[in-house]
């Protein structure tokens, strides 16, 4: 499955024949939010082949939500598709009571919305934008698992979208390499907190990959997106379907022994972290 995403960009493609499923997530149920487009749709539909029943949180893009429906259904599995604003508390605890009438069950959440704009200066940005990045990006990873956390079980498992800019930096996305870098500290510390009760808690760290998100450069500095592949030693950006294989490490039993860890997959750029 591939999308063309914008005439500046590659195509975007988030998964191929090449993945063959073996069950590892037969069964289980996910929650995944932002998983209408990018990173998310990847996730959701390698978690779909791998047996699991997959609901997906979309904020506004009713359009790509219904593509990334049918192309879950297309692997067989069942999925719940729901908009929500996971920057509002009341929203989070309304879609996993929605996931829990449904499925009946939630196994592994995937914190996954994000939100990102670049700016020249740290006094371009307003109260407001820098508001508007901690209510996507960590607010509603916190209101989220929050919900989700009283039908967890044992051998459950959360997994947060970081970003390769939370331990390299950005000077142009400040508000959100702040954000990425405060949900590696939620990551390590809830690890800690709920190793106790057999529930794992990781991170993965995208270097650029070709999703929507990278449009925030769009009338900012174009050339940025251009270039945003040279900046890895494979000299290109990541695609989305390079993603979703982490996100069933993390969410499978192959990864029992794995907890508050950072999963890098960025194309080999050394971040010592």
């Amino acid at each position: 499955m591939a999308e063309k995403i914008d005439e500046t960009m590659p195509i975007s493609e988030f998964i191929d024949s090449s993945y063959k499923g073996s069950g590892k997530l037969q069964n289980m149920c996910l929650l995944i939010s932002g998983g209408d487009s990018g990173i998310g749709r990847a996730a959701a539909l390698h978690a779909a082949r791998e047996g699991a029943r997959v609901a997906i949180i979309y904020h506004t893009d009713e359009e790509r939500a219904e593509e990334t429906r049918c192309a879950i259904e297309e692997e067989g599995a069942e999925t719940l598709v729901i908009q929500s604003d996971v920057g509002k508390s009341a929203q989070c605890e309304a879609a996993v009571t929605e996931v829990i009438d449904k499925f009946g069950t939630l196994d592994v959440l995937i914190n996954n919305a994000g939100f990102q704009k670049p700016y020249a200066s740290l006094s371009d940005i307003s109260d407001e934008e820098w508001t508007a990045h901690f209510d996507v990006n960590i607010h509603g990873m916190f209101y989220l698992t929050r919900a989700a956390l009283p039908h967890l079980g044992e051998g459950a498992s959360i997994i947060n979208t970081t970003s390769i800019n939370a331990f390299a930096g950005n000077k142009h996305l400040v508000p959100y390499t702040t954000t990425k870098a405060a949900i590696t500290g939620f990551t390590r510390a809830l690890a800690l907190q709920l190793a106790g009760q057999g529930i794992r808690v990781n991170e993965v760290a995208p270097g650029p990959v070709v999703t929507p998100i990278q449009l925030a450069f769009k009338g900012y500095d174009e050339d940025i997106i251009e270039r945003m592949g040279e900046s890895t030693p494979m000299q290109r950006m990541g695609q989305p379907r390079e993603l979703g294989p982490a996100y069933v490490y993390l969410a499978c039993k192959d990864s029992s022994f794995v907890t508050g860890q950072t999963l890098h997959v960025n194309g080999g750029m050394i971040v010592n972290a």
